[in-house]
């Protein structure tokens, strides 16, 4: 038997497969009913405050010799409900007249004979009590001193930059006008009691990669304790990592995804194509502050605001202070649903020709999933699912191009546990990463090229294998390949080994602003697997063309597995990739049956001529 160029082996079938589909499809019960539950809490979420940077917003005032406050109500007339303001400063008082300041070297100047040292730093009262106030705020040694009949108070280091409490009046007249108030502290180990006077606001973001007081036990915990009912801001950094002691602060309470972008990387873009990013990140990531800057001119920053209004209307997604709940599936529920993916593992083992062989790899995805999960068995079940479902469908029926639509439904059933046993308070937030997103392209590949064997000695099929003559086209149709579906496995996460060209870039955003834009790895995906199933290759491409299917099946549960996005969203994206690589894949079968048809009469009189 030639075993590079024969049909695959038909699926193997087994006497305990119907039984297993029967239990499968009681176990959809509970995963239903968990992604009932998902949808029910997700569509309650579709709301976001419109923020704007305060300080960044007072610097355009000034520059146009405006209000800050009149600038930011014309902006509230665009969509903006709220701001982020910063804590103060020693400086802040020094800019404000209630405190001077001097550096020890110039106020020796002044006074030669006084007591004063040069390296110093020294601050006096203009506001009674302002100085005092200071000095009790850290725990920094000081001292007083009379100097020419004014009281100063030496400091070893520059207080100047040390975080000094909220502006109260600020507060209250943001607070009096309506406005949504995220604070943003400041971390300073000199602080005796750092958020002890954390303003009455709803949202505190923190400055930097970790929380306030990460770095010293009891201050997180006292930190955690002092925020009350406000709610801490959960941001991403570029590698998708949160601040760290973050997961302390929201273990007892809600946390609020905020989305914003580098200054630097603003300046780069058009308001129009920052406002596409700020709908995109509340319409598929569930960010609830959009945390926004102005742009340089004031008409630039009303074009971004109205843009993004106008994109957050079509998405459905309401601008006012945001009503944040917490996602709590069902425990018993999740624990029935876990046994579905295991079922699905069985009827994959049942499904390869060589049974002990099946057994093996079900034993291996089992231990692999485990491994990576490890003591948390509902995740481990939801990288099964997403590793077994994808290849479920081909290894139970791949006789006609029409057997994509069984692949493609045992596929959407693998996005019911997966999301039944993946999605929960943290993941929903995302700060519990679904574990094995790698696995979820390169695993199903494997598992799908083990039902083409022949049912045989492995020792027979390795013989086989390495006495198959082969010719220099079927070498070069297996490289290339071999060379795409490495290039759809390369081209995952946010930061891909092999990135997307300028102009797949341009027609991605052209997509996005249009529809949920499908993924690149379905649309390349669906057609291959069409084709591989319409017999038009020789046997050995048929199966090529089957795993670069698989991949296509694999990036549906992958899609899923990002579960701070709401569940419809990856629904729509996930109908849209089927659609629209169903339809090419069929447009493609006539296509490429007129091509093959036109080669072969082309080349039948040579051969005739042979």
């Amino acid at each position: 038997m030639n075993t590079v160029t024969s049909a695959p082996t038909a699926p193997h079938r087994h006497p305990a497969q119907r039984a297993l589909l029967l239990l499968l499809a009681l176990t959809l019960i509970p995963a239903l009913l968990l992604a009932w539950q998902r949808v029910t809490y997700e569509q309650a979420q579709k709301n976001a405050a419109l923020i704007l940077d305060y300080p960044a917003l007072v610097q355009q005032a000034n520059t146009l010799g405006l209000d800050p406050l009149e600038l930011l109500g014309r902006y509230r007339q665009h969509g903006v409900n709220g701001v982020a303001i910063y804590e103060t400063t020693v400086q802040t008082g020094v800019q404000r007249g209630r405190i001077e300041f001097e550096e020890g070297s110039e106020l020796k100047l002044r006074y030669p004979d006084a007591p004063i040292k040069p390296e110093g730093y020294y601050t006096r009262d203009i506001t009674p009590g302002a100085n005092a106030t200071l000095t009790a705020r850290f725990n920094i040694p000081t001292r007083t001193l009379r100097v020419a009949d004014q009281t100063w108070t030496y400091w070893p280091a520059d207080p100047r930059f040390l975080p000094a409490g909220p502006d109260a009046d600020l507060v209250a007249r943001l607070k009096a006008a309506g406005y949504v108030i995220a604070y943003r502290p400041y971390d300073s180990p000199t602080v005796k009691t750092p958020g002890a006077d954390w303003p009455d606001v709803p949202y505190i973001i923190f400055n930097g990669t970790k929380v306030l007081g990460y770095d010293a036990d009891p201050t997180l915990k006292a930190i955690d304790a002092r925020l009350g009912q406000r709610l801490p801001a959960l941001i991403e950094s570029g590698d998708g990592s949160q601040q760290a002691g973050i997961t302390t602060l929201i273990e007892h309470r809600p946390g609020i995804r905020t989305f914003s972008i580098r200054p630097e990387w603003q300046d780069l873009l058009q308001p129009a194509e920052v406002a596409d990013k700020f709908v995109l990140a509340a319409r598929e990531r569930s960010h609830r502050l959009l945390y926004a800057r102005p742009f340089s001119t004031v008409d630039g920053t009303i074009t971004f605001l109205d843009d993004t209004v106008r994109g957050l209307r079509k998405a459905g997604v309401t601008i006012g202070k945001p009503v944040i709940g917490e996602f709590q599936p069902t425990p018993t529920l999740r624990w029935l649903a876990l046994l579905g993916p295991l079922v699905a593992l069985a009827l994959y083992a049942l499904s390869v020709p060589l049974t002990r062989l099946g057994a093996l790899a079900a034993l291996g995805v089992l231990g692999l999933a485990l491994a990576t999960n490890g003591t948390h068995p509902l995740a481990a079940g939801a990288l099964i699912a997403a590793v077994t479902f994808p290849v479920l469908g081909f290894s139970l029926r791949r006789e006609r191009p029409t057997d994509w639509l069984l692949a493609t439904a045992f596929s959407v059933l693998g996005v019911l546990f997966v999301s039944a046993l993946g999605a929960d308070r943290l993941s929903t937030l995302g700060l519990e990463p679904f574990r094995g997103v790698g696995l979820t392209l390169v695993v199903p590949l494997a598992l799908l090229a083990l039902t083409f064997l022949p049912k045989q000695d492995l020792r027979k099929t390795a013989t086989d294998l390495y006495n198959t003559p082969m010719r220099l086209g079927d070498l070069a149709i297996l490289i290339a390949g071999l060379a795409v579906i490495a290039l759809v496995v390369l081209r995952r996460g946010n930061t891909p080994a092999v990135g997307v060209s300028a102009t797949e870039a341009k027609v991605r955003a052209a997509l996005q602003e249009q529809i949920i834009r499908p993924r690149f790895k379905e649309l390349a995906g669906h057609p291959l697997a069409i084709l591989g199933l319409s017999r038009l290759f020789p046997p050995y491409m048929n199966s090529l063309l089957l795993l670069g299917g698989v991949v296509g099946q694999a990036s549906i549960l992958n899609t899923f597995s990002h579960f701070h996005t709401p569940l419809l969203i990856s629904g729509s994206r996930m109908v849209n990739g089927v659609l629209f690589g169903g339809v090419l894949g069929f447009i493609l079968i006539p296509l490429v049956a007129w091509a093959i048809r036109t080669f072969r009469a082309y080349r039948a009189p040579e051969g005739r001529t042979a």
